[in-house]
């Protein structure tokens, strides 16, 4: 679709990562000028150093597990000596290998976005950018700020993601203390990883290295991994990571990390030390907001320097909007794509459908994967929505057995009284592709009945969110109801 205009509207974006893409191809196909200034690559560190680049290496990981779990299902591994007597060989992870293929196919993908930006028209600059005022961007385009392009244009988008938090105390060096960006340098497996942070990426990693074979130790400042997630799907990895060989400490907060040449002491706030070989410092992110002009220009920002905006990535100022991990909305790469588009939507005057918190579906790439979308079982318990839930095991699916999956559950949300699917939490192997039923059902608002009235495959994962939602059929029981 191409919006007609009186004279050709251009928009300019700061920051090439999935918002700041999504944004340019938005603009691009609506009949806009584009510009896109990215410093690091297209795709952000979201594709060079972030989400693509840690998912193939969780990918690995599965195959690790894939391998090393065949003999439970009755697949034996043997290599043979020159007299015929089997041996059974070990797994073996090669990280200079594995490392070197996960940023391969990170320039991959980075690269194949830049030829689709090509090929639609946006006009790529590669460097420095900073708002100049509410209606254009200056870009620094040779190291040491030499040379400068400015660019005016009448939509800005703004998505220059974040970067990993640093503590004074535990300063990454890229050799034992290091970032989530930092890791894909090593040339051998760390012999014993010290995860600092039980969230989303801590657990992730922790999750990864354990199944590639490291001792891994993870330290959580709360009483339970991933804090803020469903408890169910909490205790359910606690017990895989268990189980794995892990050391989980709790309600622990590290002081401070010291690289001691041969490996890393971790400081806890109680005295403790842990030593290990090598330390991952997974406290959370900083948005890459200082010093690109924001403030100059009247876009308001949160004590922690995230943009504000609001539910069609605007931001205080009418022409400027932000998308991704730098604003105040769901650090999610999936949604940063979807802000961009909905603020090139909004600015260009093409139908909008405002974001809604409530209908996004996340997922933790731990091995098992845990995936949740809508409202869940603590907005119930806390008395914020009337509404409830059924839990199934997925070891009681058919599939399931075959595949000897032993771990997860499916978990539906429905309002009480209609009936209508409200939130779910999905915990097992492809939960991310799994929760996509669940998705679709909050979204388009359907019942209990209606999802439990779609085929599902027979044996299949998916039938147990049939099963779940026919096991909560609603049936009329007032008084003018007819008889069953």
């Amino acid at each position: 679709m191409s919006l007609s205009f009186e004279r050709t509207q251009t928009v300019a974006i700061l920051g090439g990562g999935p918002g700041g893409y999504e944004a340019a191809i938005a603009a691009a196909q609506l009949g806009a000028e584009v510009t896109l200034v990215e410093r690091a690559g297209v795709g952000g560190s979201a594709v060079i150093t972030d989400v693509v680049p840690s998912k193939t290496l969780i990918a690995t990981a599965d195959a690790a597990v894939a391998i090393a779990g065949a003999s439970d299902l009755g697949v034996e591994l043997f290599a043979r000596t020159d007299d015929g007597r089997p041996l059974r060989p070990q797994v073996a992870v090669n990280i200079a290998a594995v490392n070197k293929r996960v940023l391969s196919l990170a320039r991959q993908q980075s690269d194949d976005m830049r030829a689709a930006l090509v090929e639609a028209g946006v006009r790529i600059i590669s460097g420095q950018g900073r708002l100049d005022g509410d209606s254009a961007v200056i870009v620094s385009t040779e190291q040491g700020g030499i040379d400068f392009d400015r660019v005016e244009a009448d939509t800005l988008v703004v998505s220059v993601g974040a970067s990993p938090r640093e503590l004074a105390s535990a300063r990454p060096d890229g050799e034992r203390i290091l970032t989530w960006k930092q890791l894909y340098d090593m040339k051998a497996l760390p012999k014993h990883l010290i995860v600092v942070g039980s969230g989303v990426t801590g657990a992730e990693f922790a999750s990864a290295y354990m199944n590639l074979g490291s001792e891994v130790t993870l330290i959580s400042s709360r009483d339970q991994v991933l804090p803020g997630e469903d408890p169910d799907a909490a205790a359910v990895l606690e017990k895989v990571f268990k189980r794995g060989g892990m050391t989980l400490l709790s309600k622990a907060r590290a002081d401070s990390v010291v690289n001691t040449g041969e490996g890393v002491v971790v400081t806890l706030a109680d005295g403790r030390t842990v030593e290990g070989s090598h330390c991952l410092m997974a406290v959370g992110a900083v948005p890459n907001t200082a010093g690109i002009g924001l403030e100059e220009a009247g876009v308001q920002l949160t004590d922690s320097g995230h943009i504000r905006v609001n539910r069609v990535a605007r931001t205080s100022v009418p022409n400027i909007y932000a998308a991704g991990d730098c604003t105040t909305f769901v650090p999610l790469a999936s949604v940063a794509s979807m802000q961009g588009r909905t603020a090139v939507f909004h600015a260009l005057g093409d139908v909008v459908i405002p974001l809604e918190r409530r209908r996004i579906a996340a997922n933790i790439f731990t091995a098992p994967e845990i995936a949740t979308v809508g409202w869940q079982e603590h907005d119930i318990a806390g008395g914020v929505i009337d509404g409830v839930v059924r839990k199934l095991p997925l070891s009681a699916n058919p599939r399931a057995k075959m595949q000897g999956i032993k771990d997860g559950f499916v978990k539906v949300i429905a309002r009480q009284g209609s009936g209508t699917v409200i939130g779910g939490v999905i915990v097992g192997p492809r939960a991310s592709e799994l929760i996509y039923p669940l998705a679709i059902a909050v979204e388009r608002r359907l019942t209990v009945d209606q999802v439990s009235r779609v085929f599902a495959v027979y044996p299949s994962l998916s039938a147990s969110i049939t099963d779940a939602t026919r096991a909560m059929h609603i049936v009329d029981r007032s008084d003018d109801a007819p008889a069953p």
